[in-house]
């Protein structure tokens, strides 16, 4: 397992991250500590969670839950100095979190408390912002994206009150390290921008969602993680099932994701059923199964510092363990480039 540097804190990450969104939906406590324990047997010791999760469905009364199973496996298994711990505080929210509000410095200081408490732990080692305040591309939102309602004082003013209060928990041990999720090249810059001026916690990493059929990261944000020792912490690597051979056009397991969702969030188009062809037919050609591929493909790009994925069952945990044994050909990468640029937004 490939460990890489979570920014420029010292603090060295797993290049796969176990996600924990449906530990206390789709996984009971029990099946998290197996999922967890099989990790880090398996050379995994980054783990990320947050404060509204577990999701399908999301609701208000379960918030907190993932939290709450990664707390009880902390607190069980000890050793709490030789696993990463993240989670994040939720934006604005249709009301599944603090009834819909978002975050400010003074939230900061009452959400790593609480979310401390349910991670039974004294320190959270990477804390991020689950999504700007001020609005996001992300999540097809890109399609009409417009930032023209945007206040550019309103939104310095937040960063340096949310800065601040990073700063203090930061200061009193609670937090080792600020990140960011769902956020944008000017966003990332402004805050680093902002954590120098102020000599405030500088940001480690984005969250962003990153696989072989959404590659928005490839441009600007490429040269932002590349210059700025900004990493990609890449969610969905797998595209939700889709890169996993999970569903075809007409196949739809009872109780999955794309079962509850219908669209696998948006992800589900037209378009995207010929970029999966093209990429099965990658892996097909060169004898690889797609998870480890789409996988292992994440380990080639510059920027990347681990991908978080996840897992309802513990066959898919051994897969996505696997990958870390694949090395991806010249050839392959080539094929993939190709697919790539005959379906370049399938949705």
């Amino acid at each position: 397992m490939q460990m890489n540097e979570l920014g420029r804190t010292g603090i060295m990450v797993s290049e796969l991250c176990l996600g924990t969104m449906t530990y206390g939906s789709h996984n009971t406590e029990a099946e998290g500590h197996q999922q967890m324990d099989r990790a880090i047997a398996g050379g995994i010791n980054f783990i990320d969670t947050a404060e509204m999760y577990p999701v399908m469905p999301i609701s208000a009364e379960t918030v907190g839950d993932s939290e709450r199973v990664v707390g009880s496996w902390l607190a069980r298994r000890g050793r709490r100095d030789d696993v990463v711990v993240a989670t994040k505080v939720s934006g604005d929210n249709p009301g599944w979190v603090r009834g819909g509000a978002g975050y400010d410095g003074k939230t900061i200081l009452e959400t790593v408390d609480q979310s401390l408490a349910r991670l039974q732990t004294d320190y959270i080692d990477l804390y991020q912002l689950h999504w700007p305040i001020r609005g996001s591309y992300m999540f097809r939102q890109n399609w009409t994206f417009d930032p023209s309602g945007q206040e550019r004082a309103k939104t310095m003013d937040h960063m340096r009150d949310v800065l601040d209060a990073m700063d203090t928990v930061v200061k009193a041990g609670k937090v080792r390290s600020f990140g960011l999720s769902n956020e944008s090249c000017w966003g990332t810059s402004q805050w680093l921008r902002l954590s120098d001026e102020l000599n405030a916690p500088r940001v480690a990493s984005v969250q962003n969602e990153y696989s072989l059929l959404c590659r928005l990261y490839d441009t600007d944000m490429a040269e932002m993680s590349v210059n700025e020792d900004v990493g990609l912490l890449s969610f969905s690597p797998l595209a939700t099932g889709l890169l996993s051979r999970k569903y075809t056009e007409t196949k739809t397991p009872k109780g999955s994701r794309r079962d509850i969702t219908g669209d696998l969030s948006g992800r589900v188009t037209p378009q995207v059923w010929p970029a999966v062809a093209a990429y099965e037919a990658v892996a097909d050609k060169h004898g690889l199964d797609i998870n480890q591929m789409s996988l292992a493909w994440c380990r080639t790009r510059p920027f990347m510092c681990s991908a978080i994925f996840g897992s309802t069952k513990m066959e898919q945990l051994e897969t996505a363990l696997g990958s870390v044994d694949v090395v991806l050909s010249d050839e392959v990468l080539a094929d993939i480039d190709a697919a790539h640029r005959a379906h370049p937004m399938p949705y």
